[in-house]
């Protein structure tokens, strides 16, 4: 551990909350159709948008249509993709925009890529160098790296509309809050963050691969394409798809100690700016403000876990007398399978920032840190994504938690609960609790068929065996079902022999149990959330009386970690301690 280390994490947390104010501000004024100082200059596209849509974006739906209206929007999202991945090598595409001439992945890979990226989780069976071509990766991946980006937003914002709601059961208009999403929101922040990452070494071309001839006479091939323009939005959006196989480790994603801060703050910029949003457009800004402080206070337990856990090494490495104190510019520790220009400090809070999150998106191997460093990912994605979380996922998810934390509290002093005036009642408990116990359920029955079937260990890289092996089974379905995309390499779904044979068969059980896996988990949450929305929206409001729980206090903050962490460890507590956590205990480094 060092100075720089734990300043990085500090200025990191301070910089992020010093953006997220003025964001939530101005998010807030977007969605309540206020004007913004780029309304002179995306009105009129704004307009001409709801033009081509034949919409009228001040016509309120109810939640069943707001929700009718999503998941139309994301199936035919699905289908369009999955159409441009499994044609990208046809007659009508350019030679420009598949210069090597890919062939499309299996079917079975192509299922799970589809529902990878529709559902924000951007999980990938496949090297992306090697497996997609310029026009898959713009048109295909990328556009929907923005468009289910922006269909979490809008959920997040239909449940803060819901819950102030007065006198009707309107949620706002899908196709209006997807238009203004996307113009007022993620296209300003994408742009000037893709020139910021150009002018720092992220490459943006549509060259053919270059070949460079290295000092021992061999070849190597190089990687070019359209990065900076997918980086930008797989941050921000939270979505976490690599255009190279090593994501963020890769110099041509992420060059230097600045652009790994910055595509951190990225990542956490909108979801941490939604719950300030969400204090204003509630007109509690304290309440805001206490959800911000309880997940700001989890997230730097996890940062400084993580980073004393790589800075210390594990047993293992002690044991082999592979721990070293002098490793250039990481102050000592464990530096296997990390980049030397991160350090231990970067890489454990990108970690950290990315599985707190549903953004995959790594710069280090998750599987090369130590037991008790690898269990804090395995611990953030157990959170359900409440710790700041994706894009609008976070912020509806915690607010089912905040949901639960006052329906507890009422027990607690033997009141009828409340929450902002309204009488929370048997009908949104019940709905917030399955909302809740839709990701657990989904990981941890997905891990139970995959390691219970032959298909699903064919999975598992024959290197990982005991603790190991499962912790790679869990984690993938884990990741799944949060919709993060981060995984402990080792199990697979798609066997490539080499870059030339694209065809080669995969491990279909995986693909599409994963697949499923994400949809469900996706989907089956934000019905929920919605579902509470309509519950809460119509709901008349009463006066806070001398007896009523304030949410808004310290008190609260502890109430609603404590709940949180409880559900947590009572769902997957007994699954951690077969992997990570006996792992690190023990000396075995896989």
């Amino acid at each position: 551990m060092t100075f720089s280390g734990w300043a990085t994490i500090v200025l990191f947390a301070v910089i992020l909350t010093a953006l997220a104010m003025p964001l939530g501000s101005y998010m807030a004024k977007v969605y309540t159709g206020k004007r913004v100082f780029l309304s002179p200059l995306l009105g009129g596209p704004e307009r001409a948008l709801y033009a081509i849509l034949r919409v009228d974006p001040k016509q309120q739906q109810d939640w069943k249509a707001y929700a009718k209206s999503l998941l139309f929007f994301s199936l035919a999202g699905w289908l369009l993709l999955y159409a441009i991945l499994r044609t990208q090598n046809a007659f009508f595409v350019p030679h420009a925009l598949n210069p090597l001439g890919y062939h499309p992945a299996p079917w079975n890979v192509t299922f799970n890529t589809v529902s990878s990226f529709v559902t924000n989780t951007n999980w990938q069976y496949y090297s992306g160098e090697t497996t997609m071509s310029y026009l898959s990766q713009m048109i295909g991946l990328t556009v929907q790296n923005w468009l289910s980006a922006a269909t979490g937003i809008v959920v997040a914002v239909a449940l803060i509309r819901g819950i102030v709601g007065r006198s009707g059961k309107g949620l706002g208009n899908f196709w209006g809050d997807m238009v203004r999403t996307v113009l007022y929101l993620l296209g300003p922040i994408s742009v000037i963050g893709a020139l910021v990452l150009v002018s720092q070494g992220v490459i943006e071309n549509f060259t053919t691969y270059l070949t460079a001839h290295t000092i021992t006479g061999l070849t190597q091939t190089i990687a070019m394409g359209p990065v900076a323009s997918q980086e930008v939005i797989k941050e921000l959006g939270t979505n976490g798809g690599g255009f190279f196989n090593v994501n963020s480790a890769h110099p041509f994603e992420n060059p230097t100690a600045f652009t790994n801060l910055f595509e951190m703050l990225l990542v956490l910029l909108i979801p941490a700016s939604l719950v300030f949003a969400y204090g204003r457009m509630t007109g509690n800004r304290r309440q805001g403000i206490a959800i911000y402080t309880t997940m700001i206070v989890m997230f730097l337990g996890a940062v400084t876990v993580a980073y004393i856990a790589e800075a210390h090494g594990s047993p293992a490495q002690h044991a082999a007398g592979l721990h070293t104190h002098v490793i250039s510019g990481s102050g000592g520790g464990n530096m296997e399978g990390k980049e030397q220009r991160f350090g231990i400090a970067g890489s454990a809070l990108f970690d950290v920032v990315t599985t707190v999150t549903s953004c995959g998106a790594v710069n280090s191997a998750i599987e090369s840190f130590t037991g008790i460093g690898g269990a804090v990912p395995f611990a953030n994605l157990s959170a359900s994504e409440v710790i700041f979380g994706g894009v609008g996922t976070g912020l509806y998810s915690i607010l089912l938690y905040v949901l639960l934390a006052v329906f507890i509290g009422g027990l607690m002093v033997g009141r009828t609960p409340e929450w902002l005036g309204k009488k929370i009642e048997a009908r949104e408990i019940k709905l917030a609790g399955l909302g809740i116990l839709i990701t657990p359920l989904a990981a941890l029955f997905c891990t139970a068929m995959a390691t219970a079937s032959k298909g699903g260990r064919a999975s598992i890289s024959d290197l990982s065996v005991g603790p190991q092996g499962f912790s790679e089974t869990f984690y993938a379905y884990l990741s799944q079902a949060n919709n993060n995309g981060s995984a402990f390499a080792g199990y697979t779904g798609f066997i490539q022999p080499n870059a030339g044979n694209l065809g080669s068969h995969g491990v279909t059980f995986a693909d599409l149990l994963g697949g499923f896996d994400m949809l469900f988990a996706r989907f089956a949450p934000i019905l929920f959330a919605l579902a509470v929305a309509g519950s809460l929206a119509g709901k008349r409001v009463s006066p806070a009386g001398l007896g009523t729980m304030r949410t808004d206090n310290s008190t609260f903050v502890v109430l609603l970690i404590g709940v949180i962490v409880l559900v947590g460890a009572l769902t997957f507590f007994p699954a951690l301690l077969l992997g990570p956590i006996v792992q690190g205990l023990t000396g075995h480094l896989y």
